[in-house]
């Protein structure tokens, strides 16, 4: 069971199965964190943090207080989610599945955070042919710039409101390239209403999809890593390299994202994990 204890300038988190600090802020579903070794620390829903793994079952967060853990990171971390349960299911969902079995196991410390929708989506568009500390540097500037022109703090990513009013030419000169006509047109869309971001997150995973690809830039691939990281969509199952990679290796190119069933997305993190940070040394 888990419990949470205040200390000075945070709380202690002990009693936690299936999370890894590392693995979780280092599998390529957020951008705004930097991880070194058992910590990873940076911004979420406007705040700056810390989290660093004391053990395998225990967490200190700071700067927070115990009413803030249980209002915002518990949700943000999927601490409330029972997470080994989720395991037994993929493993019925796919019994046999010898390469989920072994990819499960090595990344048994990944979570699903749940972010916020805008900057999740914003953020994946900025991620096409991009890696990621170029990604993290892209969007770091982003948020200055946003806070610039809003009076705000560069803590919080930047409104709809506020990119419309950067306008193509100024999201171009942090150098987001050809992706910044592709976050104006979102920022625009959002904006106007014709995508509601709150309806997507009520859709089906397929129709919500169909509706961020109205925005420009944005496909099949960026659709699943926004509705898996942002609106709480688990069977999402996005598709890149390493992915495909996986597809072709471990299962003859005969499976696909439906086939790991309501929780696809997660079996699609153990899987990319396991190919990309434990196999992917051996890959030129």
């Amino acid at each position: 069971m888990m419990k949470i204890t205040k200390t000075d300038g945070g709380v202690m988190i002990s009693g936690i199965d299936c999370f890894s600090v590392m693995q979780t802020f280092d599998c390529g579903q957020c951008f705004r964190f930097e991880v070194t070794g058992n910590k990873a620390e940076g911004y979420a829903f406007g705040k700056k943090i810390q989290i660093m793994q004391i053990s395998d079952g225990e967490l200190f967060i700071s700067p927070c207080e115990p009413e803030e853990f249980n209002s915002v990171w518990i949700r943000y971390l999927s601490l409330d989610t029972d997470y080994e349960g989720i395991r037994r299911e993929l493993s019925v969902t796919r019994k046999g599945d010898k390469s989920l079995a072994l990819a499960m196991e090595t990344g048994k410390g990944i979570r699903l955070l749940r972010q916020e929708p805008w900057e999740t989506l914003c953020s994946f568009i900025i991620s096409q042919n991009n890696n990621i500390p170029r990604i993290k540097k892209i969007i770091a500037a982003l948020c200055k710039a946003g806070a610039e022109i809003s009076g705000g703090s560069e803590t919080d990513f930047p409104s709809p409101e506020t990119l419309v009013k950067m306008g193509v030419d100024g999201l171009f000169a942090l150098k987001t390239g050809f992706r910044a006509a592709y976050l104006y047109d979102a920022a625009h869309k959002v904006l106007s209403g014709e995508v509601d971001l709150e309806a997507v997150k009520a859709m089906p995973t397929e129709q919500a999809a169909g509706e961020l690809c109205k925005i420009k830039g944005v496909g099949p691939k960026v659709a699943a890593c926004a509705l898996l990281f942002g609106f709480e969509k688990y069977d999402a199952f996005p598709i890149d390299v390493w992915v495909k990679r996986v597809m072709a290796e471990y299962y003859g190119g005969e499976v696909s994202g439906k086939d790991f069933g309501a929780y696809a997305g997660l079996a699609q993190q153990y899987l990319f994990y396991h190919r990309r940070y434990i196999e992917g040394e051996n890959v030129k």
